[in-house]
């Protein structure tokens, strides 16, 4: 076991950069974990760390990738887990920290996870990613408390799809958006009303919708009208911002400042290794629950890692694609 197969790239660039080949199996530290991967995919982010846009240290060759399910295959003294763990993680492939695109990787204790019983690897990985960012929104940047009422963008997305389940579980009312052909499963999950992302007056259905404003607001779909949001939260309300499409928009002060709305942007590249532990807690009792939906769009073999990036990048994939070593 001195070399493993492995997806990584020498220099920042497109896809096309991306290389497959051996690289050496890395070696745990005393307080790491050595984890033989089954199964990762590809997150948004992941295509701005290996473009350059997202600026982080990549030490080259960097292996890509940022979450991961698998077993344990050795672990340093004290950290708590033990060969033949099932165990995953979602913050590896950033900060200098090397990725999971590869037959093994090394994880700090601190940032791994127990898989919980009956639950399987490709559930966990697929929303390790989009429901912490949930977590991370609704709870360490909105306060979300039961009975509050929220909206939640895209809610058929990949963070929407978690975001929705989460603030449903947390006794929140939820409005969602999203394309008429899922209006049903929103509902299904929990939404109280389902509105068409596309409507032209998408901004005064809310206000039907929601006539004392919302809690809180947040377009996970990346299409934000800022000024919509100003005008549907309530006095006191907050708007979450946690990605975004190309160009700028102008920020509508007055509507911010005279009604004490505030904006709350954030990735879950910042988060705290606290923060990340106690959304994982909530992660895997959904996972136990069933309650975490996802949908994946494909699987595909460790070798077609530049491709699957392509796709991303394209944004023809619905769901989550699925990699395996």
């Amino acid at each position: 076991m001195d070399t493993m197969p492995a997806a990584y790239i020498e220099s920042l660039g497109p896809p096309e950069s991306i290389r497959f080949g051996e690289l050496p199996v890395p070696r745990p530290g005393p307080t790491d974990v050595l984890v033989e991967v089954e199964a990762t995919t590809v997150d948004p982010v992941d295509t701005l760390v290996r473009s350059g846009v997202y600026p982080t240290p990549t030490p080259f060759p960097f292996v890509i990738g940022r979450d991961l399910a698998g077993t344990v295959v050795a672990a340093g003294a004290g950290t708590g887990f033990t060969i033949g763990d099932q165990v995953w993680c979602n913050s590896l492939g950033h900060g200098g920290r090397q990725g999971t695109f590869a037959k093994y990787a090394v994880v700090p204790e601190s940032r791994l996870y127990r898989l919980p019983a009956g639950v399987e690897p490709t559930a966990a990985v697929s929303v390790a990613h989009p429901a912490a960012t949930a977590y991370l929104g609704w709870f360490v940047h909105a306060g979300l408390r039961a009975g509050q009422t929220v909206y939640v963008g895209g809610a058929a997305g990949n963070v929407g799809r978690a975001a929705l389940a989460m603030a449903t579980y947390a006794g929140a009312r939820v409005v969602a958006s999203a394309r008429p052909d899922d209006h049903d499963w929103c509902l299904a999950a929990g939404a109280d009303k389902v509105l068409d992302y596309r409507d032209p007056d998408l901004g005064a259905t809310l206000a039907v919708a929601a006539p004392s404003g919302f809690d809180v607001f947040w377009d996970t779909s990346g299409r934000q009208d800022v000024a919509m949001a100003s005008g549907a939260v309530a006095i006191g309300g907050r708007v979450l911002m946690s990605a975004a499409g190309a160009g700028d928009q102008r920020l509508p002060a007055r509507g911010f400042y005279t009604r004490d709305v505030s904006l709350h942007g954030f990735v879950i590249s910042r988060a705290s290794v606290p923060h990340l532990a106690a959304a994982a807690a909530m992660i895997n009792d959904l996972l136990s629950r069933d309650l975490l939906d996802v949908r994946i769009a494909d699987e595909l073999p460790l070798t077609d890692a530049a491709a699957a990036h392509a796709r991303i990048e394209a944004g023809d994939v619905r769901g989550r694609l699925i990699v395996r070593p």
